[in-house]
């Protein structure tokens, strides 16, 4: 059923936008309340306005917090029009109804990224506004709901098809928007009080996102797919080529992941299905790149490529003699945006500098949902602890902790060969730590890489020496992994005996 709108409160954070409703509101001859600055600028802007403290005859107190809380205001949204009862009600009370409200909220989500000062933070949750939305969204039969600045020109053109009036069904639709208005504001608010409480695993838990776009599917075709925003904003920057798919988006923070603990300014990731198929911090940019395909440059086919630096033309050059489906970088110079952009197809991507990697991992099962904060920390020295005879030098060290750090973001059971701060042969997957073993080894031999400095890492400990055996047999002389086997001691024995540094570490990496 179409309702005519006769009066309307407006109360708004954002104004930028509200000029585009005022004219149709004056057409329509609709009376406006409102208060503090948007009634200034409804009234600077050349329309009439009444000032809620006006229509309620009280003034608001508590420094602007207690405005809008009053019954002649919850009273003339939350009536029932075809109800008796509450028409007599109103008329014994002389409440005027309230038929379209327009609310945003205090940037409570903005203001927690800009300042850690808790007075302002803690000033800037709205009340009255949550409530003047919850009111008109459950009133959404009689009452029209708008919580967000593009719902305006929407509103514009109901309006005018109606002539000043709205249809149920264009109400209903306002009122669902509206309610995950609130839950999603009110869930940035629990959460930034889960955070400041140190509260990890709180009685009830709530995730809250903004869409940043719909994706053609899922995983495979039959699947619908869209990736949402925690904090409002997208970290990537797309400057050509096809629409990110479901699949390009996990690879790419994925790989973003890796790359926040890989040295600043240094690193080539190449991605392809949520494994690395090759990693290198080389400092020298195209040697980086070409170590980072160079690893597996078969499954780096059709890859996606992540780096921690400004793409230079050479290595743009050397990145478009090969088949990729994306380009992530720190930047992009001119000459290497320029001969990258000649694949059409080819997505590149500028990604903010002020990644954050996430601090939690959630996993559906069924109706329920698995939890934990994310393995990201960075590898620490003094976390390891060499049990071998032989003793790493410096470098060597470095190497073991650069290859262990790859092993936690492979899919385990994970084994890791590095060269020179580069990978060479990585196996993952595997339900035996021995297939894993083999299959690294199989692929450094295959593309024959260079041995001379090689290292090993396992995200977790070997339970049998065998896998400790093949890498030792196949030129490893160093290697790195958790602790806790019964037959540590047996491995340890092993490693002395063949004369290789081995190093345990304090923690596992299973990444499943």
């Amino acid at each position: 059923m179409n309702k005519k709108i006769k009066r309307a409160l407006i109360s708004v954070s954002d104004k930028s936008q509200l000029i585009k409703i005022l004219p149709t509101l004056k057409k329509f001859k609709i009376e406006i309340l409102s208060s503090g600055g948007t009634y200034k600028y409804i009234r600077k802007n050349g329309f009439k306005c009444i000032e809620v403290s006006d229509f309620t005859n009280f003034q608001e107190i508590l420094d602007g917090r207690v405005k809008t809380l009053h019954p002649k205001i919850h009273s003339g949204i939350l009536f029932k029009r075809g109800n008796k009862k509450h028409l007599n009600q109103m008329k014994v009370q002389n409440f005027k109804n309230i038929d379209l409200v327009i609310v945003n909220f205090y940037p409570f989500e903005k203001t927690i990224l800009k300042t850690k000062n808790e007075g302002k933070i803690i000033e800037n949750i709205d009340i009255g506004g949550p409530a003047l939305v919850r009111s008109a969204a459950k009133n959404f039969k009689d009452v029209v709901i708008i919580t967000s600045n593009y719902q305006l020109e929407n509103l514009a053109k109901e309006m005018s098809v109606n002539k000043g009036s709205t249809s149920l069904k264009f109400r209903k639709v306002l009122s669902q928007e509206a309610f995950n208005e609130t839950a999603y504001y009110d869930t940035n608010i629990s959460n930034y009080f889960n955070k400041i409480t140190d509260n990890k695993n709180p009685e009830k838990i709530t995730f809250s996102g903004k869409l940043i776009s719909k994706l053609r599917y899922g995983e495979n075709p039959h699947q619908s797919g869209a990736i949402y925003s925690r904090n409002n904003l997208n970290e990537l920057e797309k400057l050509n080529g096809k629409e990110l798919s479901y699949n390009n988006y996990n690879d790419i923070y994925y790989g973003l992941d890796i790359l926040n603990t890989l040295p600043k300014g240094v690193g080539t990731i190449i991605i392809k299905h949520a494994n690395p198929s090759g990693i290198s911090i080389d400092k020298k940019q195209l040697l980086s790149f070409n170590q980072a395909f160079n690893c597996d440059p078969i499954s780096a086919f059709g890859g996606i490529i992540i780096c921690n630096y400004k793409v230079k033309y050479e290595t743009a050059k050397e990145i478009n003699k090969r088949f990729f489906e994306v380009v992530v970088a720190k930047n992009f110079d001119s000459k290497a945006l320029s001969i990258l952009k000649k694949k059409k197809n080819l997505r590149i991507i500028k990604y903010d500098q002020k990644y954050v990697s996430s601090e939690m991992v959630i996993n559906s099962l069924s109706k329920n949902f698995i939890f934990q904060n994310a393995d990201n920390d960075n590898l620490l020295k003094e976390n390891f602890k060499i049990v071998s005879k032989k003793k790493p030098h410096k470098k060597m060290f470095n190497d073991l902790i650069f290859a262990f750090n790859v092993c936690r973001f492979v899919k385990s059971n994970a084994i890791v060969l590095t060269n020179d701060s580069a990978t060479v042969g990585i196996g993952s997957g595997q339900p035996s730590r021995l297939d894993s073993c083999e299959i690294a080894v199989s692929k450094m031999k295959k593309f024959k890489h260079n041995t001379e400095n090689l290292v090993a890492a396992s995200d977790a400990f070997f339970p049998f020496v065998d896998g400790v055996e093949k890498l030792v047999q196949s030129g490893v002389k160093a290697i790195i992994q958790p602790f806790g086997s019964i037959r540590d001691k047996e491995i340890i024995r092993f490693a002395n005996n063949t004369n290789t540094v081995l190093i345990f570490s304090k923690t596992r990496h299973f990444r499943h």
